[in-house]
């Protein structure tokens, strides 16, 4: 199955049971729970999901449990993010081997490339595997731009399809739109943005809050898809207060918590990141508990044809 890069497409959050053990049920309940909100795909091992602490043979169970729970429903993406290129060429390979449809694929980590090295590092990945890819241009967070320019020289592999628009420039929707028409898709990589991109033109989501919210995050989507503005920015307002959570430096402990409160997850994360305690648990307890006491009814969303 490959992805359309079309729809919502959560980063999901990995699981831990309180001893630091993969919680493989809780895993596949969350899968479940994003496919019965009407998810376009989902994203393992991506910065929210931990990637950094997860061990090679452990991705390798996330991604056989989700296929198994997912089957042909969606696309399931595995992420790439290393420091060697040698190294990303080889995880992209193990992804295709055990049956990921497609991948997210970062640019080197630990070290600023140029845009030359950036170009080869995608490159080399791309002629080493027949996965669809999506790049993820984050230079706020990784430091390295993935400009529309090499993103001319990026698309004549074949399988580079389609980018995540982290740049937290609303504009570059438009330059990547004026640049290459329909041929490298374009899927928002800030839930604070999301509606606006969407707006200018973006063709998906790649999400973190859907992780605690999956049916407000794709009922935002498939309304501005539709052209229903007014309900969807009802939406989207109440939303933001817990959006601005994806946007910190602890968010994977900020959304985990937001699980926890919904029944979608739990709290448990692997050191060096730790649970919220004091001042600062109160602080996004106050802002989930807010948004929880005034939760939209949301339209029937799922009735929407695009």
């Amino acid at each position: 199955m490959n992805p359309n890069w079309k729809g919502v497409y959560p980063a999901i959050t990995t699981k831990f049971k309180p001893n630091g053990e993969l919680d493989i049920d809780l895993n596949v309940k969350a899968f479940n729970a994003q496919l019965e909100a009407g998810i376009d795909g989902i994203i393992l091992s991506g910065s929210l999901g931990e990637a950094s602490t997860i061990t090679e043979g452990e991705k390798e169970i996330l991604l056989k449990e989700a296929l198994k729970a997912i089957g042909d429903k969606v696309p399931v993406l595995l992420n790439i993010a290393e420091g060697s290129t040698d190294e990303a060429v080889r995880q992209a390979k193990l992804a295709e081997k055990w049956g990921a449809h497609g991948l997210m694929l970062l640019p080197p980590m630990r070290y600023k490339s140029d845009d030359r090295e950036t170009i080869h590092h995608f490159t080399q990945v791309a002629e080493n595997t027949g996965l669809p890819i999506m790049i993820y241009n984050n230079p706020v967070d990784y430091k390295i731009d993935t400009t529309p320019d090499m993103f001319e020289v990026l698309i004549k592999q074949k399988n580079i399809q389609a980018v995540k628009e982290s740049t937290r420039d609303i504009t570059n929707v438009t330059r990547l739109i004026n640049k290459f028409g329909t041929d490298l898709k374009i899927l928002c990589g800030v839930d604070t943005l999301a509606m606006e991109e969407l707006v200018m033109g973006a063709d998906g989501w790649v999400a973190g809050l859907v992780c605690a919210f999956p049916a407000e995050t794709v009922a935002i989507y498939r309304l501005v898809k539709a052209g229903r503005i007014a309900e969807a920015t009802k939406i989207y307002r109440w939303f933001m207060p817990l959006l601005e959570l994806d946007i910190h430096p602890k968010l994977v402990q900020y959304i985990k918590f937001c699980e926890s409160k919904t029944g979608m997850g739990s709290e448990y994360v692997r050191a060096p990141r730790l649970t919220l305690v004091g001042e600062e648990r109160k602080r996004v307890e106050a802002i989930i508990d807010s948004a929880l006491a005034v939760r939209p009814t949301l339209p029937d969303y799922k009735s929407i044809v695009l």
